[in-house]
């Protein structure tokens, strides 16, 4: 994995271990934490492709996964419905309670922090998450070259489907099929799980 020449991506795994999260909340499994804005659309629908992908690796005990917002709009609320029937579409089921990001606890909770846009990562870095551990979704998608590229042109970004409309949850969907299989691979190769 290339070290980002760019803040904005986050940085290499250097600051990637199990030594991550030192709260021990996560009984040694590798902690990853989706984070969009509000917590109904994008990181909900992240978490459980990426729960699908490792149900279908055969690794689902091995990791410990969950989404949040950086803002409180919608704390409490269930997914977007749109995003709930983007999971559907693709056999998934998609029960969820949106929360906001706590730094207090999810820092030590986490090993790898995914932002799906360059706001979020923004946010992410205000509240004191560690570069090193902290990226864009995008990153790891290997259509645009996979971990460690920034283009700086946005192309990392998973946009916001919230108040579009036509196919934008299904196109959200593929983006985050395509980083979450990529961010699986790293890490199986960075953890050898």
């Amino acid at each position: 994995m290339g070290e980002g020449t760019e803040r904005g991506r986050g940085g290499s795994w250097a600051g990637v271990g199990r030594g991550g999260n030192t709260s021990g909340m996560n009984d040694g499994k590798i902690g990853v934490l989706f984070v969009c804005l509000g917590n109904i659309c994008r990181s909900p629908l992240a978490k459980v492709v990426f729960i699908d992908q490792l149900r279908r690796r055969g690794l689902e005990s091995r990791f410990h996964v969950d989404s949040c917002g950086t803002g409180a709009w919608h704390v409490g609320r269930g997914a977007d419905p749109r995003s709930v029937l983007a999971a559907g579409n693709h056999g998934l089921g998609l029960e969820h309670v949106a929360r906001q990001f706590d730094a207090g606890c999810d820092l030590d909770r986490f090993d790898v922090i995914l932002a799906m846009d360059g706001s979020n990562l923004r946010d992410l870095l205000a509240a004191g998450a560690d570069p090193e551990r902290t990226f864009l979704m995008r990153s790891f998608d290997p259509t645009l070259g996979g971990a460690g590229t920034r283009t700086g042109r946005g192309e990392l970004d998973v946009p916001d489907p919230y108040h579009g409309a036509g196919d934008g949850f299904e196109r959200v969907y593929g983006m985050l099929e395509r980083a979450c299989e990529g961010m699986l691979d790293a890490l199986v190769e960075k953890y050898r799980v």
